[in-house]
């Protein structure tokens, strides 16, 4: 599975931060390479909460994705754009957590992925659980989301690792 060597490499990347560099944040409204790990970690799990809820979910199938929904999926990810959420969507993730707590916190997600990505197989397609910007998304789809959503923050990875000097 694709998403899950990504996963991996985030879990690798995080051994060259120093406890420093982890939690600096550079300005106002940018994020320390921590607080971006916190965020997908919090949004992957929410996206695998959502991809099990389709398993008791009613089918709906004539609920389908927004007009952004249909062209994320049929580009296979997020465009190459920064994403500005609204304000009361947009909390700052936190800035507290050691490499040792994510990594143990992205071991988690990796063992989720995989047990959620097989179950996700044997749910209806028409079972789905509604994104507030993509529209209704099955199981699967949902999990595709957070490999998506990893890949998204690579750019941002990147930048943050140049401003601190790290080398990739």
């Amino acid at each position: 599975m694709r998403d899950l060597s990504l996963i991996e490499t985030f879990k690798k990347f995080l051994e060259d931060y120093s406890p420093e560099q982890l939690t600096l944040i550079l300005e106002p409204d940018v994020w320390s390479v921590g607080q971006m790990y916190d965020h997908l970690l919090v949004v992957a799990n929410e996206y695998l909460d959502n991809a099990e809820a389709c398993a008791a979910a009613c089918p709906w199938p004539s609920q389908g994705k927004t007009d952004f929904g249909e062209y994320l999926f049929a580009i296979g990810g997020f465009p190459p754009v920064k994403i500005q959420l609204p304000p009361e969507l947009n909390a700052p993730p936190d800035n507290g957590k050691t490499k040792e707590e994510l990594t143990l916190a992205l071991n988690h997600l990796l063992s989720r992925m995989k047990k959620t990505g097989c179950a996700a197989e044997h749910i209806s397609p028409d079972a789905k659980m509604e994104h507030g910007g993509f529209g209704w998304l099955n199981a699967q789809e949902w999990v595709e989301l957070v490999g998506m959503h990893f890949h998204h923050h690579l750019r941002q990875k990147y930048e943050l690792d140049q401003r601190l000097g790290v080398k990739p």
